[in-house]
Parts: structure tokens; sequence; C-alpha cells
């Protein structure tokens, strides 16, 4: 469960960096401007990246299938994705983990990402950015 909280949250995190075109990135450094989370039968609320206690970025690699914590963050968390697919300028990556499924879109020409991480009665969207991770 915590890796999967890892994987989503910390993509949460962070200010809004600079988007970036991917093509032909392998290697990318993500972080969250917008975090909402929604409970069946509640509302839905936005919550800060603060809240969830997650690293401020995560380097998504496409090559490994897995979404680690930064060196400079000092977690050493990282989680796999099962599932990548690169279809009209978008990537797709999706994963199944402590009882709940992620799907992330990464827009190839801006960068922007967006994520939905959901369980039986829960889930959670984040809006962030990415860019290559060797820059």
């Amino acid at each position: 469960m915590k890796k999967l909280v890892f994987a989503l949250a910390a993509i949460m995190t962070g200010g809004l960096a600079q988007a970036d075109n991917l093509d032909g990135v392998s290697r990318m450094l993500c972080a969250a401007a917008q975090v909402q989370i929604c409970i069946e039968n509640d509302i839905c609320y936005t919550t800060s990246t603060h809240e969830l206690d997650v690293p401020d970025f995560v380097v998504i690699d496409t090559d490994k299938k897995t979404i680690s914590t930064t060196k400079a963050s000092q977690l050493n968390r990282s989680t796999s994705f099962t599932s990548f697919l690169k279809s009209d300028g978008v990537l797709y990556l999706q994963g199944v983990e402590g009882g709940r499924a992620f799907s992330f879109v990464i827009d190839v020409e801006t960068g922007r990402l967006t994520v939905a991480v959901a369980r039986d009665g829960f889930a959670v969207s984040v809006f962030g950015v990415c860019t290559d991770a060797k820059l």
C-alpha cells in the first residue's frame, strides 16, 4: 500500500516545474501541481502534497518500468508499473499495487501529467508536469 501511495503522492508533490518536450525521453522527473481526493458517499476536496508526507519529486523510468524517489529525498522508494503504451503523442502507464489501480497520462509534447489512483470507495487525481531527468 505504501508503494502505491508513494507513487501517486510523490507525483503530486512540489511546485509546478517547467514542462518539457519528452519525445525520445525514457527517464522523466515529475512533480505535482494540484491534488484532489474523492471519497465515496462524501465529497471531493483539494489537499496539499505536504499532508500526504511524500517526496517532492519522482523519477519515471519507462525502460525499467519503475517510479522512484529521487536520491536527494533519501527515501529509497520504488514501485513498478505493468503496462506502458505510447500512442499519438501520449504516454500511458498503469499498474496495480496494494489494492489500488493507478494510471498516469503524460503528454509528450508539453510534459503535462495527469494521474488517477483508485481503490474501492476512494480516488485521487493529480495534475503536474514532467521533464527530462537527464537535464
